[in-house]
């Protein structure tokens, strides 16, 4: 008897143990709740989807998307500071790092290869930004690909990635802060800005001396999501739920409305 008792105790204080030195192995929005909120990874560099003042505070389209899935969650929302050249690895990050990545996060085949990307939200494709004195220069792709054009990209994001794979004779110039690159174009320091139909409409209407003369005629056609780490299928259950809603009831497009943003929905 004292040996099966024994036994017992041992059985139970090793799942005790595993529970709490796993606890990844619990579901997702157990944690989540037990936690009390949620922690959302962003750049906060990309106006009007996630920006960062210099308060802390955050704001802009992608914010109000995660504000709802925390509201979903019954939880308060905490911002975590990520950035374009380390999402993937802050994503994976162990231990962990936030639950979800949002704010301008195109879905892409590679990406699900390697993390869970949610429904779309938001229809994006690349485009440019440039000076509205120039606006009748640049009407192609091939009216950008000139030695004596620069244009402008912030790193290890997809906006560089294009400029590397179509721009073949343009210069093209790395810059670090992505929010300060549409005043970079402004001032002359670049002649053009690669950036996505989600951005470039909040510049043309914050900054005169800005245009996005291929606005309506994207190189690209996509859709921006939410991202997170493979093994959380419960979270992106909520998280597509969320979305769905949103679409439903027409609180999706009051945001694009709000925004400025073109709703493909």
């Amino acid at each position: 008897m004292l040996v099966v008792i024994l036994t017992c105790c041992t059985a139970t204080l090793a799942a005790c143990t595993t529970n709490d030195d796993n606890p990844t192995e619990r579901p997702t929005i157990t944690r989540i709740q037990e936690r009390g909120k949620l922690q959302v990874g962003t750049t906060g560099d990309y106006r009007p989807l996630s920006y960062r003042e210099a308060t802390g505070d955050y704001w802009g389209f992608g914010i109000e998307i995660a504000e709802k899935i925390a509201e979903r969650l019954g939880v308060d929302i905490e911002f975590v500071q990520t950035s374009w050249p380390t999402l993937t690895a802050d994503v994976q990050a162990e231990p962990q790092i936030f639950d979800l990545a949002i704010g301008g996060i195109t879905i892409t085949d590679t990406r699900k290869e390697t993390m869970l990307m949610s429904d779309g939200y938001l229809a994006n494709g690349k485009t440019i930004l440039c000076r509205t004195s120039d606006a009748d220069l640049f009407l192609s792709l091939a009216d950008l690909d000139k030695p004596e054009i620069r244009v402008m990209v912030n790193p290890g994001g997809l906006n560089e990635k294009f400029a590397n794979e179509n721009l073949s004779q343009a210069t093209i110039i790395v810059y670090d802060k992505n929010e300060e690159i549409p005043n970079q174009v402004a001032e002359g320091n670049a002649d053009v800005m690669i950036t996505e139909i989600t951005e470039a409409p909040w510049y043309v209407q914050n900054d005169s001396r800005l245009a996005a003369p291929l606005m309506n005629t994207p190189f690209t056609h996509g859709e921006i999501g939410v991202l997170m780490r493979k093994g959380q299928e419960d979270l992106l259950t909520l998280v597509n739920s969320v979305i769905a809603q949103m679409k439903a009831d027409g609180s999706l497009r009051q945001l694009h409305d709000k925004y400025g943003l073109i709703y493909a929905y």
